[in-house]
Protein backbone atom coordinates (compact mmCIF):
# COMPACT_ATOMS: atom_id res chain seq x y z
CA UNK A 1 0.00 0.00 0.00
CA UNK A 2 1.10 3.43 -0.77
CA UNK A 3 2.41 5.33 2.42
CA UNK A 4 0.67 8.42 1.90
CA UNK A 5 -2.76 6.38 1.23
CA UNK A 6 -2.42 4.43 4.57
CA UNK A 7 -1.06 7.59 6.72
CA UNK A 8 -4.44 9.83 5.06
CA UNK A 9 -6.73 7.17 6.62
CA UNK A 10 -5.38 7.12 9.51
CA UNK A 11 -5.12 10.78 10.11
CA UNK A 12 -8.90 10.92 9.14
CA UNK A 13 -9.72 7.87 11.71
CA UNK A 14 -7.84 9.18 14.75
CA UNK A 15 -9.11 12.76 13.60
CA UNK A 16 -5.41 13.60 14.77
CA UNK A 17 -5.24 17.46 13.34
CA UNK A 18 -8.46 18.06 15.53
CA UNK A 19 -7.36 16.51 19.07
CA UNK A 20 -5.07 18.34 20.79
CA UNK A 21 -2.00 16.92 22.66
CA UNK A 22 1.33 17.50 24.67
CA UNK A 23 4.00 18.97 22.29
CA UNK A 24 6.28 16.48 22.18
CA UNK A 25 3.41 13.93 21.00
CA UNK A 26 3.88 15.17 17.12
CA UNK A 27 0.37 12.61 16.62
CA UNK A 28 0.96 11.61 12.54
CA UNK A 29 3.63 10.33 10.48
CA UNK A 30 7.10 11.19 12.25
CA UNK A 31 9.38 9.59 9.84
CA UNK A 32 8.64 8.77 6.20
CA UNK A 33 10.21 5.66 4.09
CA UNK A 34 10.59 5.17 0.62
CA UNK A 35 6.62 5.39 -0.04
CA UNK A 36 5.56 1.54 0.17
CA UNK A 37 3.96 -0.47 3.52
CA UNK A 38 3.78 -4.19 3.16
CA UNK A 39 4.06 -5.02 6.88
CA UNK A 40 3.11 -2.90 9.61
CA UNK A 41 4.65 -3.51 13.42
CA UNK A 42 2.85 -1.94 16.53
CA UNK A 43 4.49 -1.04 19.55
CA UNK A 44 3.68 1.21 22.70
CA UNK A 45 7.19 2.80 22.24
CA UNK A 46 9.50 4.10 19.34
CA UNK A 47 12.52 2.92 21.32
CA UNK A 48 15.67 1.94 19.72
CA UNK A 49 14.80 -1.48 20.54
CA UNK A 50 11.55 -1.85 18.52
CA UNK A 51 12.94 -0.62 16.01
CA UNK A 52 15.27 -3.03 15.36
CA UNK A 53 12.95 -5.66 16.66
CA UNK A 54 10.24 -3.55 13.55
CA UNK A 55 12.95 -4.42 11.19
CA UNK A 56 14.14 -7.62 12.10
CA UNK A 57 10.43 -8.75 11.80
CA UNK A 58 9.92 -7.36 8.01
CA UNK A 59 7.97 -4.70 8.77
CA UNK A 60 8.24 -1.32 6.85
CA UNK A 61 5.79 0.48 8.93
CA UNK A 62 5.95 1.20 12.64
CA UNK A 63 3.03 2.17 14.71
CA UNK A 64 3.41 3.57 18.40
CA UNK A 65 1.90 5.28 21.02
CA UNK A 66 4.92 6.99 22.36
CA UNK A 67 6.57 8.30 19.78
CA UNK A 68 10.22 9.04 18.58
CA UNK A 69 10.13 13.00 20.04
CA UNK A 70 8.35 11.67 23.25
CA UNK A 71 11.24 12.92 25.90
CA UNK A 72 11.76 16.11 23.85
CA UNK A 73 12.61 17.25 20.49
CA UNK A 74 17.14 17.16 20.73
CA UNK A 75 19.46 17.54 17.94
CA UNK A 76 20.21 14.40 15.84
CA UNK A 77 23.27 13.45 17.89
CA UNK A 78 24.06 10.63 19.96
CA UNK A 79 21.53 7.98 20.40
CA UNK A 80 18.74 10.05 18.61
CA UNK A 81 20.72 10.21 15.36
CA UNK A 82 21.43 6.26 15.80
CA UNK A 83 17.87 5.83 15.53
CA UNK A 84 16.89 7.96 13.13
CA UNK A 85 19.96 7.09 11.34
CA UNK A 86 18.86 3.52 11.22
CA UNK A 87 15.04 3.37 10.46
CA UNK A 88 15.96 5.44 7.40
CA UNK A 89 18.86 3.15 6.20
CA UNK A 90 16.14 0.20 6.85
CA UNK A 91 13.42 1.98 4.98
CA UNK A 92 11.50 2.11 7.55
CA UNK A 93 8.32 4.53 8.47
CA UNK A 94 7.34 5.78 11.60
CA UNK A 95 3.57 6.84 12.36
CA UNK A 96 2.51 7.45 16.38
CA UNK A 97 -0.83 8.55 17.83
CA UNK A 98 -1.26 9.64 21.41
CA UNK A 99 -3.91 11.10 22.66
CA UNK A 100 -6.00 10.59 19.54
CA UNK A 101 -5.50 6.79 20.14
CA UNK A 102 -5.88 6.97 24.05
CA UNK A 103 -10.05 8.37 23.63
CA UNK A 104 -10.96 6.90 20.11
CA UNK A 105 -14.24 5.01 20.61
CA UNK A 106 -13.50 1.84 18.66
CA UNK A 107 -9.20 1.47 19.39
CA UNK A 108 -8.51 3.46 22.43
CA UNK A 109 -6.72 2.34 24.79
CA UNK A 110 -9.32 3.19 27.22
CA UNK A 111 -12.60 2.02 25.66
CA UNK A 112 -10.83 -1.19 24.38
CA UNK A 113 -9.32 -1.96 28.07
CA UNK A 114 -12.91 -0.73 29.36
CA UNK A 115 -14.77 -3.69 26.88
CA UNK A 116 -12.02 -5.86 27.73
CA UNK A 117 -13.17 -5.53 31.89
CA UNK A 118 -17.06 -5.68 31.16
CA UNK A 119 -17.34 -2.08 32.47
CA UNK A 120 -20.72 -0.50 31.74
CA UNK A 121 -21.68 1.62 29.27
CA UNK A 122 -19.32 4.78 30.31
CA UNK A 123 -19.53 8.29 30.39
CA UNK A 124 -16.66 10.44 29.84
CA UNK A 125 -14.02 11.28 32.24
CA UNK A 126 -10.82 13.94 33.09
CA UNK A 127 -10.10 16.59 31.02
CA UNK A 128 -7.07 17.22 29.53
CA UNK A 129 -5.79 19.36 26.59
CA UNK A 130 -9.43 20.28 26.41
CA UNK A 131 -11.13 16.97 25.69
CA UNK A 132 -12.23 14.14 28.01
CA UNK A 133 -9.93 10.95 27.58
CA UNK A 134 -10.92 8.76 30.40
CA UNK A 135 -14.41 6.66 31.18
CA UNK A 136 -16.49 6.02 33.98
CA UNK A 137 -19.23 4.24 34.96
CA UNK A 138 -21.75 3.37 38.04
CA UNK A 139 -20.15 0.19 38.51
CA UNK A 140 -20.60 -2.11 41.60
CA UNK A 141 -18.42 -4.67 41.46
CA UNK A 142 -16.38 -6.95 44.26
CA UNK A 143 -12.69 -4.95 44.42
CA UNK A 144 -11.49 -8.85 44.92
CA UNK A 145 -13.36 -9.54 41.33
CA UNK A 146 -12.16 -6.35 39.53
CA UNK A 147 -8.57 -6.70 40.50
CA UNK A 148 -8.53 -10.03 38.64
CA UNK A 149 -10.19 -8.63 35.60
CA UNK A 150 -7.41 -6.59 35.17
CA UNK A 151 -4.72 -8.97 36.06
CA UNK A 152 -6.80 -11.04 33.02
CA UNK A 153 -6.85 -8.40 30.62
CA UNK A 154 -3.22 -7.16 31.50
CA UNK A 155 -1.12 -10.10 32.25
CA UNK A 156 -0.35 -8.63 35.48
CA UNK A 157 -1.88 -8.03 39.01
CA UNK A 158 -2.14 -4.31 39.67
CA UNK A 159 -0.64 -2.72 42.42
CA UNK A 160 -3.77 -1.47 44.55
CA UNK A 161 -4.04 1.16 47.12
CA UNK A 162 -7.18 0.08 49.16
CA UNK A 163 -8.67 2.98 50.20
CA UNK A 164 -12.00 2.62 49.18
CA UNK A 165 -14.94 0.31 49.73
CA UNK A 166 -14.77 -3.54 49.17
CA UNK A 167 -17.52 -3.58 46.96
CA UNK A 168 -17.15 -0.73 44.02
CA UNK A 169 -20.08 1.64 43.00
CA UNK A 170 -18.47 4.59 40.58
CA UNK A 171 -15.41 3.61 38.89
CA UNK A 172 -13.39 5.64 36.83
CA UNK A 173 -10.61 4.56 33.90
CA UNK A 174 -7.65 6.56 32.64
CA UNK A 175 -4.76 4.54 30.78
CA UNK A 176 -1.10 5.16 32.03
CA UNK A 177 -0.02 7.64 33.89
CA UNK A 178 -3.06 9.06 35.47
CA UNK A 179 -2.27 8.36 39.47
CA UNK A 180 -1.49 11.99 40.50
CA UNK A 181 -5.12 12.67 39.19
CA UNK A 182 -6.54 10.74 42.11
CA UNK A 183 -8.03 13.87 44.04
CA UNK A 184 -9.87 15.06 40.62
CA UNK A 185 -11.10 11.46 41.01
CA UNK A 186 -12.58 11.95 44.53
CA UNK A 187 -14.21 15.25 43.71
CA UNK A 188 -16.54 13.60 41.07
CA UNK A 189 -17.51 11.15 43.22
CA UNK A 190 -15.30 7.75 42.24
CA UNK A 191 -14.45 5.14 44.76
CA UNK A 192 -12.26 3.19 42.49
CA UNK A 193 -10.10 4.85 39.71
CA UNK A 194 -8.18 2.57 37.77
CA UNK A 195 -4.75 3.33 35.89
CA UNK A 196 -1.19 2.76 34.57
CA UNK A 197 0.84 4.67 37.44
CA UNK A 198 1.66 7.86 39.57
CA UNK A 199 3.78 9.82 41.75
CA UNK A 200 4.36 7.90 44.92
CA UNK A 201 2.47 10.39 47.05
CA UNK A 202 -0.68 9.22 45.05
CA UNK A 203 -0.97 6.43 46.97
CA UNK A 204 -1.40 7.81 50.45
CA UNK A 205 -3.12 10.50 49.11
CA UNK A 206 -5.98 7.92 47.47
CA UNK A 207 -5.96 6.14 51.12
CA UNK A 208 -6.71 9.61 53.18
CA UNK A 209 -9.22 10.22 50.02
CA UNK A 210 -11.23 7.08 50.49
CA UNK A 211 -10.26 5.89 46.78
CA UNK A 212 -9.11 2.34 45.85
CA UNK A 213 -6.34 3.31 43.12
CA UNK A 214 -5.03 0.93 41.26
CA UNK A 215 -1.87 1.40 39.20
CA UNK A 216 -2.26 -1.44 36.41
CA UNK A 217 1.15 -0.47 34.52
CA UNK A 218 1.30 2.23 32.48
CA UNK A 219 3.08 -0.08 29.52
CA UNK A 220 0.38 -2.70 30.32
CA UNK A 221 -2.66 -0.25 29.89
CA UNK A 222 -1.27 0.97 26.42
CA UNK A 223 -0.58 -2.02 24.42
CA UNK A 224 -4.51 -2.74 23.70
CA UNK A 225 -4.67 1.22 21.38
CA UNK A 226 -1.96 0.04 18.89
CA UNK A 227 -2.84 -3.44 18.92
CA UNK A 228 -6.48 -2.89 18.12
CA UNK A 229 -5.46 0.07 15.63
CA UNK A 230 -3.53 -2.06 13.84
CA UNK A 231 -6.01 -4.75 13.70
CA UNK A 232 -7.80 -2.42 12.13
CA UNK A 233 -5.57 -1.70 9.12
CA UNK A 234 -5.53 -5.44 8.39
CA UNK A 235 -9.29 -5.67 8.29
CA UNK A 236 -9.68 -2.14 6.24
CA UNK A 237 -6.34 -2.32 3.77
CA UNK A 238 -5.18 -6.10 4.17
CA UNK A 239 -1.61 -5.29 5.79
CA UNK A 240 -0.68 -7.68 8.26
CA UNK A 241 0.75 -6.88 11.63
CA UNK A 242 2.45 -7.78 14.38
CA UNK A 243 2.92 -6.74 17.80
CA UNK A 244 6.55 -5.99 19.34
CA UNK A 245 6.16 -6.63 22.92
CA UNK A 246 9.22 -4.69 24.57
CA UNK A 247 7.77 -4.46 28.77
CA UNK A 248 9.28 -1.71 30.73
CA UNK A 249 7.44 -3.16 34.20
CA UNK A 250 6.33 0.05 34.86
Amino acid sequence: MELAKLTHWLDNYLNIHAIPDFSGALNGLQLENNGGVTRVAAAVDASETTLRAAVSAGCDFLLVHHGLFWQSITPLTGVSYRKIKFAMDAGLAVYSAHLPLDLHPEVGNNPVLARMLGMPPARPFLEMKGQAIGLQADWEIPLTELVGRIEAATGSRPHLAPGGPGTTRKVALVTGGAGGDVAAAAAEGIDTFITGEGPHWSYPLAEELGVNLLYAGHYATETFGVRALADKILQTHGLPWEFLDHPTGL
